[in-house]
């Protein structure tokens, strides 16, 4: 089997659980699709305008999520989990029909999307890949943090720094290579929040179906979740997380080095506006298998994928 072909999943998965921020019950399935559609959304609650496309260009918010809109004001939100775990796994073209308008938060990774995903099965055509090569460095900067991507030869790295005046986050750093390393660590990361800050998320409408089940809360120099860490690096690796979901609104994957210092959601989106807005910031490449012996799927998962 060529891993350098487009795939799909080769059965349908469905998820059911609550959303972060609307704190409604919401279901999720996830269909094969056919080659060169990419990630579709449908918002199988509405008769019509209601597909979504995960692109960068239709980001409508990225407070504390990840939402996109179609031209009719049609919303799909916080995208960046389940993303995240679409573009470590591989998979190029798939349906998500969903019931409400916010993908279900789960555990608060994408951890239980990752362990249905891979037994569901992969689907492979006769289709080559495409993927985004960056040609030259770009930067965006918004006052104390700072995001980048320049170029790479053959991987996608992503290099994130926390710099948190709490003492039980405080100043994390970590850099991984997306198609090399074993990503465990990083689906598995969950979203977090000071105690603090929880009143004030409340009252501008968010965070309504937050709790210990689906996000870490530090208060002052202690972790309130029972469980403790699932790694020692959790804050700074479900940024990443995050990081690969929004990268993936590229609609490719992606070969070049990110940098990024305290950022989040909105940095990313505007480091792709700011990419896609020249056409010599970037290639699109095909990439078959005669021309490049090389994986673009994270070569720890091959084993759980062939």
């Amino acid at each position: 089997m060529s891993y350098l072909n487009q795939k799909t999943l080769k059965n349908s998965i469905t998820f059911s659980g609550v959303g972060l921020h609307t704190g409604l019950d919401v279901k999720v399935c996830i269909k094969p699709s056919s080659p060169n559609t990419g990630i579709i959304f449908k918002r199988i609650d509405l008769q019509k305008n209601n597909i979504v496309h995960p692109n960068f260009l239709n980001v409508s918010s990225t407070s504390l999520n990840t939402t996109i809109a179609n031209e009719y004001g049609v919303k799909v939100s916080t995208i960046e989990h389940l993303m995240g775990a679409l573009f470590g796994l591989g998979i190029d073209n798939a349906l998500i029909e969903i019931d409400n308008e916010e993908v279900p938060i789960l555990d608060g990774s994408a951890k239980e999307f990752i362990e249905k995903i891979i037994p569901a099965g992969f689907e492979v055509s006769e289709a080559p890949i495409k993927i985004i090569k960056i040609n030259k460095k770009i930067e965006f900067n918004d006052r104390n943090r700072l995001i980048s991507i320049e170029p790479s030869k053959l991987s996608l790295d992503i290099e994130f720094k926390l710099d948190y005046e709490n003492p039980v986050i405080g100043k994390q750093k970590n850099k991984i290579s997306v198609y090399q390393d074993n990503l465990e660590d990083i689906f598995n990361s969950r979203t977090f929040c000071l105690y603090e800050d929880i009143e004030a998320i409340k009252k501008v409408g968010l965070a309504k179906g937050g709790s210990l089940e689906n996000a870490i809360v530090v208060k002052k120099d202690k972790i309130l979740n029972s469980d403790g860490l699932r790694n020692h690096k959790e804050f700074v690796n479900h940024k990443i997380l995050d990081c690969i979901g929004d990268l993936y609104t590229s609609g490719y994957r992606i070969i070049g080095s990110v940098k990024c210092s305290k950022g989040g959601h909105f940095l990313t989106n505007e480091l792709l506006k700011k990419v896609f807005k020249n056409s010599e910031n970037f290639s699109i490449i095909e990439i078959q298998e005669r021309n490049l012996p090389h994986t673009l799927i994270n070569r720890s998962l091959l084993k759980s994928i062939a």
